[in-house]
């Protein structure tokens, strides 16, 4: 096991122990208990900063209200319309896999894998923008804030650490509908304005510091037995440097150069520790292309002048950093967007059964229980089938 592998075990003994320890200051949510359980640790930490957050700038808030109550539709509509495309597709498109999954630290079918550190990070500055947006916005409106606090996903054990601002309720539905909704919608909006300002920082300013210092290496990631690669001899971690005559600093020179490639074929890849002949075989789902049976993973390593300009240190820290953007970039953006869903107690839910009791009345409530069983069936169906496919 890899250190951070070793990491995780530790953050859930100690996460354990922390909760044993205030268990008489914890509250727990059942689901399927004691499968699956939520644990709150309620607290009043940042509560008074929410407020002088939210009693500056009021101008500005009143302008975000509408920004983020018009954003939270459209992302609404946004993850409705990808999750019905990406069921379509796994199930009428050939070779289509699943685009939803699990965001875990450890590698596993069907997740979407996080190096650890990456991922406790994402999710603690992810949780923590989202809540106490939620509370500004709550405070804005002189709602008041019972509790702020700690969470965890426990699946037999508290894994997925999350955050929680808990507005009173009994105030908050009694407000005008446009309060309410700029409540919800706060959160979510917050972590896709985080995720677009870092996607800024990586295009303009990562990227045009680091392009000189960093190249492109290809490597084999697996290898599938007995194709012909396998039958080749060659390994995984090996780091690809010619096909025939073309040099791979990219995965798409190897995908480019294997796509000229025609069954039967005989080809020649040098890696950085031996050369060998391969002779390619017919797809299994395509038989008019070729297969050589290797998936492969490009990351950027510092150039040789980088090195002795810098040293290992700087580069090595400055391409952890990069990950680090990048992954806090995409989870924001992705997470914010699942909020929207239009399902149960999340944000989009809330947001929706809002709306459709303020303008269908009665109807309101059946058309959103409709509506909410829908959008759950399609998320479990695209979650397991990420699994199988």
């Amino acid at each position: 096991m890899n250190f951070e592998g070793i990491s995780a075990i530790v953050f859930v003994v100690l996460v354990s122990a922390f909760l044993f320890f205030r268990r008489k200051k914890i509250k727990i949510e059942k689901v399927l208990y004691p499968a699956v359980y939520f644990i709150l640790y309620r607290t009043k930490l940042g509560i008074k900063l929410m407020d002088r957050i939210a009693q500056k700038c009021r101008k500005t808030w009143h302008y975000f209200n509408y920004f983020s109550i018009g954003l939270g539709f459209l992302g609404m509509a946004a993850i409705c319309f990808l999750l019905l495309h990406n069921l379509y597709s796994i199930f009428f498109i050939p070779g289509a896999v699943s685009g939803v999954g699990l965001v875990l630290p450890f590698k596993v079918k069907g997740a979407f894998f996080v190096p650890f550190f990456y991922w406790i990070i994402a999710i603690l500055v992810i949780a923590t923008v989202h809540e106490s947006f939620h509370g500004i916005i709550a405070r804005y409106y002189n709602i008041k804030l019972k509790s702020s606090g700690f969470a965890f996903l426990a699946i037999l054990a508290p894994i997925i650490p999350a955050a929680f601002v808990e507005p009173d309720e009994k105030t908050l539905f009694k407000r005008p509908v446009k309060q309410q909704l700029a409540v919800f919608s706060a959160g979510a909006t917050s972590n896709i304005i985080l995720g677009a300002v870092f996607l800024l920082i990586i295009l303009f300013v990562v990227q045009p510091l680091t392009s000189s210092m960093f190249q492109g290496q290809v490597s084999v990631a697996e290898v599938t037995k007995g194709a012909p690669a396998d039958l080749a001899g060659l390994k995984v971690d090996e780091t690809l440097v010619f096909v025939d005559d073309v040099m791979i600093n990219s995965s798409d020179d190897f995908i480019n150069v294997m796509a000229n490639k025609t069954p039967g074929s005989n080809i020649q890849i040098k890696t950085d520790s031996k050369n060998y002949a391969v002779t390619l075989a017919k797809n299994p789902k395509n038989e008019s292309k070729s297969y050589i049976g290797i998936s492969i993973l490009q990351k950027s390593v510092p150039t040789e002048a980088a090195k002795q300009k810098y040293g290992g240190f700087i580069p090595a820290a400055i391409l952890w950093l990069t990950g680090l953007f990048f992954f806090l970039y995409v989870l924001n953006l992705g997470i914010g967007l699942f909020n929207l869903v239009p399902v149960g107690p999340i944000d989009g839910g809330r947001m929706l059964n809002i709306a459709l009791k303020k303008y269908f009345k009665k109807n309101g409530a059946k058309i959103f229980k409709f509506v909410s069983i829908l959008f759950l069936l399609v998320i479990i169906i695209n979650i397991a089938m990420s699994f199988i496919k």
